[in-house]
């Protein structure tokens, strides 16, 4: 999805946009952009009714309050049958991993695991983190023609990869099968048909991670993994299979977000340049950029919950088994919360943008995302003068991920 487009007409007919096709991400959209969708949806006085390709209903929410309702309200919008559009019609491991759970069996996984990813926990592998960063982006500070997207696919493993005790040879084959995971139609990713693509990358991560977690129990450490080995939820130790899902599941949530927000944040320097200028001039705060970054790109476009109780949303009674996806991405354009929603600002305070979710699932991994993307800038801003646009860029086929596959970049350093 286009970012930088600003269809945002009020004529369009919203039975034209096709919202829940993953395939109509990735190229230019006959009637406007998804955020020209989102904004009408959000002017409605009730949620969306609309239907996927093979004909699913789901009630859409698009409004920052309604948004946030839904994905804090786990009593009445659960989890554990799926949270994305494309497992619809239920995902196996609903129940096992910590974005499938819902409190109070969620806060048994969730709590342990915290704490690895914690400040403190970061604090200590914060020398190895920053080593690790500025290794991958090196090539992409030198003058020159590169693909951004490229050097930041791994981005996320800079901090993953210690924090799971990952070896840096198997980074950029994790971040690759993570990405086919999400978007196997993608043909940045495919490697056969869809079908073909989600097995080779769920093979590739699956096998590496059993022989990790096996390795773990015999010489455990003092990583995620080896702390998953300890926890124990109702009274029992997890099982393998359940670290081994609970792994995935972290590896896919990092590697599938956190590199097209530097992405999405390097295009738009590229693209604008009075921004491009200010931002890499060092003019405002790296934090108040990162957070508008994280606004701007909101690289999970959606989450999906499942009605568990009878709920009326605006005057629409939806019965248990309904489901609602919740529209993050539309959420963080709301001008409700957001003055100029439509403009990046890098200065924007306040800025309460829920690119990492809210309430009780929450990503687990805003600091390490925070922190790779905080250095990543920090390095460009001390090497880059300027950044051009030197090719076709090419988004992402997904509805679910917000991202580039593409960017390649003219860099004057």
């Amino acid at each position: 999805m286009d970012l930088l487009r600003t269809d945002l007409r009020d004529d369009l007919d919203l039975s034209e946009h096709r919202i829940l096709d993953a395939d109509a991400y990735d190229t230019p959209w006959e009637h406007g952009s998804p955020h020209a969708a989102w904004r009408l949806m959000r002017a409605l006085p009730a949620p969306y009714e609309g239907h996927t390709p093979d004909g699913v209903r789901i009630w859409s929410v698009t409004a920052f309050p309604d948004v946030v309702r839904v994905l804090r309200d786990t009593r009445r919008f659960g989890s554990e049958y799926g949270t994305i559009l494309d497992v619809r019609h239920g995902d196996p491991a609903g129940g096992h991993t910590i974005n499938l759970t819902d409190p109070p069996r969620h806060r048994a996984l969730r709590v342990p695991t915290s704490k690895a990813m914690t400040t403190q926990a970061l604090r200590r592998l914060g020398p190895t983190v920053r080593a690790n960063v500025d290794r991958m982006i090196a090539p992409l500070l030198e003058p020159g023609v590169h693909d951004a997207a490229e050097h930041f696919l791994a981005l996320a493993m800079a901090a993953m990869g210690p924090v799971i005790r990952i070896p840096e040879d198997m980074w950029p084959l994790i971040a690759r099968a993570a990405m086919a995971g999400v978007a196997p139609s993608d043909t940045a990713y495919t490697d056969g048909d869809v079908g073909e693509t989600l097995h080779f990358a769920h093979v590739e991560l699956f096998g590496y991670l059993r022989e990790t977690v096996a390795e773990r129990r015999r010489k455990p450490g003092d990583d995620l993994i080896s702390l998953l080995l300890t926890v124990e939820v109702e009274g029992r130790k997890l099982s393998d299979d359940d670290i081994l899902l609970n792994c995935y599941s972290f590896l896919m949530g990092a590697n599938t977000t956190t590199p097209h927000v530097a992405t999405q944040l390097l295009h738009l320097l590229a693209a604008r340049h009075d921004l491009g200028k200010r931002v890499l001039l060092g003019e405002d705060r790296p934090a108040t950029v990162v957070e508008e970054a994280l606004r701007w790109a909101t690289p999970t476009n959606h989450l999906m919950r499942r009605v568990t109780e009878p709920v009326t949303l605006h005057g629409v009674d939806l019965e248990p088994g309904e489901l609602v996806c919740a529209w993050v991405a539309s959420a963080n354009r709301d001008a409700a919360v957001f003055d100029d929603p439509y403009t990046f600002d890098p200065g924007r305070r306040p800025n309460p943008h829920i690119a990492f979710g809210v309430g009780a699932h929450i990503c687990v991994g805003a600091l390490s995302a925070r922190t790779v993307i905080r250095l990543a800038l920090d390095r460009i801003r001390e090497r880059v003068t300027g950044l051009e646009l030197a090719g076709e860029v090419r988004h992402l086929r997904s509805n679910f991920i917000n991202g580039i596959t593409s960017l390649p970049l003219e860099v004057r350093a």
